[in-house]
């Protein structure tokens, strides 16, 4: 990959982003299959929050991959990863009891991080000067699968049982085959990184300051994100709606979350990273409670914005992340990436857990009134990102 530092190269920007929706369509059949699989085999919600935990356990080895990336040709890593993925997560309706589920989620986490580690610095190298515009493509492709993966897996259990989830498996498989044919020649990094575990070490102390901000906007929107992609669907079918009615919408609100993240990361290129930052935190959980306050039409209204501003801060995070200077990108990349997936597993375990306690409905009150506490740390974010 020749390295163009002023220009935006869509053609490889494209691509990258493309990858990204080819295996993140694959970890969105979670969500959408819980109240089938807690109906076959019979699990509580603070169970479905562990399954969460489980397929995010392999993040706390990311700064590991991350330096593994900086060594090898990690490219390779972005290319198979959605063919292990769609296995894994294929099987999940035709798992014999909950342990073998267990495995399952605990392989597509670690397929999972071996692919977003150093796929976001795919993305920073053929961005140019453009790297929010650029984050916002790559988090189109992720979003854009949550988005179509809940439809598609509840649209193949409606048409073929629960055993009709096995048939994405070859769709994967050629996924990755059309990946290596197009990818296989990208480089990620020009030269091997050989630094020592001294340097890194240095490069985290460094980081600590901007990740420590990042992690507390994301602490405090976790649990109300969690409790919206996560536990939407068993929320809704317990307000009585219909299991279709309640994939459908966690489609919509993912849906919603493509656009937002489009335009977020585009957006903070021009009135900057701070800025959009604040509005993003302060819009999510306003709408939130509106959401929770609606019914009918109004209430997927109200979805829809909510989603807006929910996923808005994917690409500003990312880009954040990496315009850090530094010479070890995929690394300070790994650590953002362990920050978000442990913080998140965290509040889904704890969601899952309070829902089972106190009800998903006072659960749900809860979690909008912490996103509000996420506020103040948006105002810390450096204002020179712009």
């Amino acid at each position: 990959m020749n390295d163009h530092p002023h220009k935006f190269q869509i053609g490889k920007v494209t691509l990258v982003s493309v990858a990204h929706f080819f295996h993140d369509i694959y970890t969105a059949f979670l969500a959408p299959l819980l109240p089938f699989l807690q109906a076959s085999m019979g699990f509580s919600l603070t169970f479905a929050g562990f399954l969460s935990v489980v397929q995010r356990i392999p993040t706390l080895f990311n700064p590991l991959v991350g330096m593994l990336a900086e060594r090898t040709k990690a490219r390779y890593f972005v290319i198979f990863a959605p063919a292990v993925t769609a296995l894994a997560m294929s099987l999940l309706t035709v798992a014999p009891h909950k342990a073998f589920l267990v495995l399952l989620v605990l392989v597509s986490g670690i397929s999972s991080s071996f692919f977003h580690v150093p796929s976001p610095v795919m993305i920073r190298k053929v961005s140019g000067k453009r790297i929010g515009m650029g984050m916002s493509f790559y988090m189109v492709g992720g979003e854009l699968a949550r988005t179509i993966g809940p439809i598609a897996v509840l649209g193949a259990v409606e048409l073929w049982g629960l055993q009709g989830v096995t048939y994405f498996i070859p769709t994967g498989i050629l996924a990755s085959l059309l990946l290596f044919f197009r990818l296989r020649n990208v480089a990620i990094s020009d030269d091997m990184n050989k630094s020592t575990s001294l340097e890194y070490l240095k490069t985290f102390k460094q980081f600590l300051p901007l990740i420590s901000t990042i992690a507390s906007i994301l602490f405090f929107r976790a649990a109300m994100k969690s409790a919206l992609t996560f536990y939407l669907p068993v929320f809704l079918v317990n307000q009585g709606e219909s299991t279709w009615f309640a994939g459908i919408s966690l489609s919509v609100l993912q849906g919603a979350g493509v656009a937002g993240t489009f335009f977020s990361g585009s957006l903070s290129d021009k009135i900057g990273r701070r800025s959009m930052m604040i509005i993003a935190t302060v819009g999510a959980p306003v709408l939130f409670f509106f959401f929770l306050n609606t019914t009918g039409f109004l209430q997927m209204v109200v979805l829809v914005l909510t989603g807006l501003f929910l996923f808005a801060t994917g690409p500003l995070f990312l880009a954040i992340v990496n315009e850090y200077k530094t010479e070890h990108h995929n690394f300070v990349n790994a650590v953002f990436m362990t920050t978000t997936f442990l913080i998140g597993a965290l509040m889904v375990m704890l969601v899952g857990f309070a829902g089972d306690w106190l009800g998903l409905e006072l659960t749900y009150q809860i979690v909008g009134f912490m996103a509000l506490l996420s506020v103040p740390f948006a105002f810390k974010i450096p204002a020179h990102h712009k």
